[in-house]
């Protein structure tokens, strides 16, 4: 019962996406570049991963 309950209040994906998103797209406003704006995507990714390993890993829901 605890393992449904623990995978319901999962959201790390989202932190994950939303890095993704908004890398893409200020790599892509910024230097209107295609290759930038997978620069900013991976960038994007590294921060969310950073904030989650770092910020957020003691955190009780």
């Amino acid at each position: 019962m605890s393992v449904q309950q623990n995978s319901n209040n999962n959201f790390n994906w989202l932190y994950y996406a939303l890095g993704l998103f908004f890398g893409l797209a200020t790599g892509a406003i910024i230097t209107q570049s295609y290759l930038f704006a997978l620069l900013g995507g991976v960038f994007g990714l590294l921060s969310a991963g950073l904030f989650l390993n770092a910020i957020v890993k003691g955190r009780k829901y």
